[in-house]
């Protein structure tokens, strides 16, 4: 590998100092490190590249090796990655796709071992993780920390499989990963001492500070459906050293316009010091996972970004084991194809599955009540009609049908009733629904609903739009998540079904389509549709559709 020298001005995060540097890099990493002189304005800068401390891959419908053609561009070199969406489709041996595909480019992917797959017993997934796969994949170099335990309940009544999961990582000696919205107090204190050290569900300032100050990192999220910025950014300058950045679910457009250097933007602009932002986007993630990503030291990986200067921060360079992999905004890494694996195993379906009768004149319904940018939800009930003896969509008042269809096996779908939304006509469907993915669709009628879901089932995954007039598809043949298309076009395809979902079908969402995956997360309150039927997030129990 070549040998040669850079000059910049060098951050250094550990000592917070600027200093113009000549940075010596042979056979991959710093050799040298040559200070001359104080900082010099005429020159770029050189920093440690950036860490998604908490991502799942799988969301952003493309494979790893894609996922790092576009983040490299942005200056992320390495990313702390949950594989538990494709672990519910196809078990251990999704999570070794994940790993093996991620071998093929030099981004420094960590994996995670997911701990909850299936994520609850209340819904049908593809496959399960058990401690015999946890146990093989913790002793895998890729895999360096127990992915996000969600089943906090299990955790607080000592559940003996949750414990012996936690106890695996840490004879394993690696990190254990939170998911706990909403915990506080005496319930927060002892889930913090079962071993788990992060969280990045945080949605309130207060509940965020009370995990701080038990000990916990917080991640501060913003992704394409939740976005926790702007409510949890002021801890920064509290507590830099337990704050990290991340994205947990990235849809491929909003990965083209940015990534963790979007975030580091932002708490520049409103005011917060540098090495404290830097701390958290860059050196905080690597010294808590022990991730192998250089921070510009002797003797470390050469991986680093060079931006022009400290008021724009755009990235000119971004270098992995000293190679360049992203120069003014093009990537340089490899455009791969890759193997097609799935778990898909439903027919189609006819309008009349998504029919639900009624014997009332009218009937009082539990609906769930999308919130934008959040995953919870809220429950509300209300009064409706029951015309006909049936119980439709009732678009005046927003009020649509959504369903969740088995897609591991014939069966017959869950259906319910969901607000603010907003379509006007149509349906959209996907099969990304978190976490055991099958397919989940909103529609105005059942005729429109019917034919969303047959247009993913016929491409065995993927994401649909359709109106009385047209029908827009974006195939996603691997696990029914992702797909090996180039990650440009694939983000030129999703921006135009976002945008016919909003300007056709009339959604009022930020990202109908990633808070549509999120309608069947049981683990998030409050109301949420599994294939089973209607959860109560917050008492972890079925529900029945009527009040």
């Amino acid at each position: 590998m070549k040998s040669f020298p850079l000059e910049a001005n060098l951050l250094n995060i550990f000592d917070r100092t600027i200093r113009e540097a000549r940075l010596e890099i042979e056979n991959g990493r710093i050799s040298n490190t040559l200070v001359l002189g104080k900082e010099n304005p005429a020159l770029p800068y050189l920093l440690p590249g950036f860490v998604d401390a908490h991502v799942h891959i799988e969301s952003s419908m493309l494979t790893p090796s894609q996922f790092a053609r576009l983040a490299v561009v942005h200056g992320t070199v390495a990313t702390v990655s949950d594989p538990h969406e494709i672990g519910n489709v196809l078990g251990i041996e999704g999570v070794e796709y994940m790993i093996e595909d991620g071998r093929r480019v030099p981004f420094k992917f960590c994996f995670g071992a997911p701990s909850c797959v299936p994520a609850t017993p209340f819904e049908t997934a593809g496959a399960a993780i058990g401690l015999r796969d946890l146990r093989k994949l913790l002793g895998m170099k890729e895999v360096g920390y127990l992915a996000e335990m969600m089943n906090y309940p299990g955790v607080l009544h000592n559940d003996p499989e949750i414990m012996a999961k936690l106890a695996l990582a840490q004879a394993f000696g690696k990190p254990i990963d939170g998911h706990a919205p909403g915990l506080r107090g005496e319930d927060a204190r002892r889930y913090i001492e079962a071993g788990i050290s992060t969280d990045h569900e945080c949605f309130m300032y207060e509940e965020a500070r009370e995990k701080l100050e038990n000990g916990m990192h917080v991640l501060i999220r913003e992704g394409s459906a939740a976005k926790n910025f702007d409510a949890l950014i002021p801890l920064l300058a509290e507590f830099p050293r337990k704050i990290m950045f991340c994205s947990d679910d990235k849809h491929p457009d909003s990965l083209v316009e940015g990534h963790i250097n979007a975030l580091v933007k932002r708490a520049l602009a409103a005011g917060h010091d540098l090495f404290n932002v830097l701390q958290a986007a860059c050196l905080n993630p690597v010294l808590h996972y022990r991730l192998p990503v250089g921070l510009l030291r002797e003797g470390d990986p050469a991986d680093f970004i060079v931006v022009d200067n400290l008021q724009n921060f755009s990235v000119v360079n971004t270098y992995l084991n000293g190679e360049s992999v992203a120069e003014a905004g093009r990537s340089l890494l490899p455009d791969l194809r890759s193997e097609h694996v799935n778990n898909f195993s439903c027919t189609v379906k006819v309008p009349s599955d998504f029919t639900i009768e009624s014997q009332a004149d009218s009937v009082r319904l539990r609906i769930i009540e999308v919130l934008d940018g959040q995953l919870i939800t809220n429950s509300v009930e209300e009064q409706v009609p029951t015309p006909n003896g049936v119980i439709e969509s009732d678009i005046s008042r927003d009020l649509l049908k959504i369903t969740v269809v088995n897609r591991y096996q014939d069966a017959p779908p869950a259906v319910a009733f969901i607000r603010n939304f907003g379509l006007k006509k149509g349906a959209i469907a996907s099969t990304v629904g978190h976490d055991s993915h099958n397919i989940i669709a909103v529609g105005c009628d059942d005729a429109s609903l019917c034919e969303a879901i047959n247009a993913v089932i016929e491409t065995k995954g993927g994401i649909s739009a359709v109106s009385p007039e047209e029908t827009h598809r974006l195939a996603l043949p691997i696990a029914g998540l992702m797909t090996d298309v180039d990650g440009y076009s694939v983000a030129e395809s999703y921006t135009r079904i976002d945008q016919f979902v909003k300007k056709i079908l009339g959604s009022t969402l930020t990202s109908p389509f990633m808070s549509l995956s999120f309608m069947a997360l049981l683990v998030i309150p409050s109301l949420k549709l599994s294939d089973k039927g209607l959860f109560d997030g917050d008492r972890f129990n079925f529900v029945s559709l009527s009040g």
